[in-house]
């Protein structure tokens, strides 16, 4: 089944009242001769009135990245703000962490804004949706890919059956679908592949995704945290209460569905607030969908450069995220400063949450903890 590009295509149909909340493109930034892409064509067409600005490269657009004075327009550019460009490289890296492999990328950034993201950091000052338009391109490499693998010689953490691909390491899928057909497209991937899985964490339920044929072939990972900590520090996602509610609908649909508990922020009373959502996720939930759950648990890993990006738009959240009486820094591979919590205070707290997730969701396994 060829991904659903066809340049007569309509564009994806998404609730008009969550594209409004999140979405109003108002400028699409695009490389030169996007429109030879039928996927470009269907966006541009999503989006008529949008103003066409013409870059060199989907990295390089002058006067969005890079530019500090962006900050004070952090969520407006997220709203406002579409690029449109070509995933030229095209490799699946090994993980084997929440997934055997990260595939390419087919979109890059988000309208969200949560405010620990790590993807930011990369872009500097702005972070709006970059969708690659060559989605031909990228399910033929990973189709191709996953063929290669052959069986899954043993189980791992990952899954014990199929090798799974994370195929939203730079975005949220949930929202891309509301700008493309490119998650259709590897959804349906996925459902035909006999030996691999799609896997991606979201923080939006978008019920779109319910019309779509999964066969089991999806992972969708709902992330998680207590109520008050996310409204805080979870800009313009979905109410957590309204993700846990979403999470029988989507084993229905056919998808497979764990939970992304993530990121854990400790504060004074932290854990008595988890204990609480576990509580509720147990009380929303069939016993069909208890049965299949799986956790991964990341406590917060905060970055310097973001912490100086966030107090210039939303100060507030920073209060939870920046706690040197708690952190340590440690330079990543890359040379950022990141802050992680204390150790050995940390491994004490992963063991508490575990052990609390154990009692208050006994069926939910943890696939990793850290």
């Amino acid at each position: 089944m060829p991904p659903s590009s066809d340049p007569d295509a309509p564009p994806c149909q998404v609730a008009p009242a969550l594209v409004d909340r999140l979405l109003d493109i108002r400028r699409i930034y695009h490389e030169r001769d996007i429109e030879r892409f039928p996927r470009a064509r269907q966006v541009l067409d999503r989006f008529p009135d949008a103003e066409r600005i013409e870059v060199l490269s989907h990295q390089v657009i002058p006067g969005l990245y890079g530019n500090e004075g962006n900050v004070g327009d952090w969520v407006r550019n997220k709203r406002e703000v579409l690029v449109l460009g070509e995933k030229k490289s095209l490799a699946a890296r090994r993980n084997e962490r929440s997934s055997d492999w990260i595939a390419p990328s087919t979109a890059n950034g988000c309208a969200m804004a949560c405010s620990y993201c790590y993807v930011p950091r990369r872009k500097g000052y702005a972070n709006p949706i970059t969708v690659f338009t060559n989605i031909e391109k990228i399910i033929a490499y990973l189709e191709r890919h996953a063929l290669r693998q052959g069986r899954k010689p043993e189980p791992n953490q990952c899954d014990p059956v199929d090798w799974v691909y994370d195929i939203g390491e730079n975005s949220d899928c949930s929202v891309d679908a509301m700008v493309s057909d490119n998650v259709r497209d590897l959804v349906d991937l996925f459902a035909r592949l006999p030996n691999a899985k799609a896997s991606f964490a979201t923080k939006l339920v978008n019920r779109d995704l319910l019309g779509y044929d999964p066969r089991g072939g999806t992972r969708v990972r709902f992330s998680l945290m207590p109520e008050k900590t996310s409204r805080l520090v979870d800009i313009r996602t979905s109410k957590v209460a309204d993700r846990i509610a979403a999470l029988d609908d989507f084993v229905e649909a056919g998808y497979e569905v764990h939970l992304n508990l993530s990121p854990v922020i400790v504060h004074e009373g932290w854990l008595d607030d988890w204990a609480q959502l576990l509580d509720q996720v147990a009380d929303a939930t069939s016993e069909r969908t208890k049965a299949q759950l799986a956790a991964e648990i990341i406590f917060l890993t905060h970055n310097e450069d973001l912490h100086a990006v966030n107090l210039g738009w939303h100060p507030r959240g920073e209060d939870l995220l920046w706690r040197p009486d708690l952190q340590q820094a440690k330079r990543s591979q890359s040379g950022q400063c990141n802050v992680r919590y204390k150790s050995p205070w940390k491994g004490r707290w992963v063991q508490q949450l575990t052990a609390l997730l154990a009692d208050r969701l006994p069926s939910c396994r943890v696939r990793y903890a850290f």
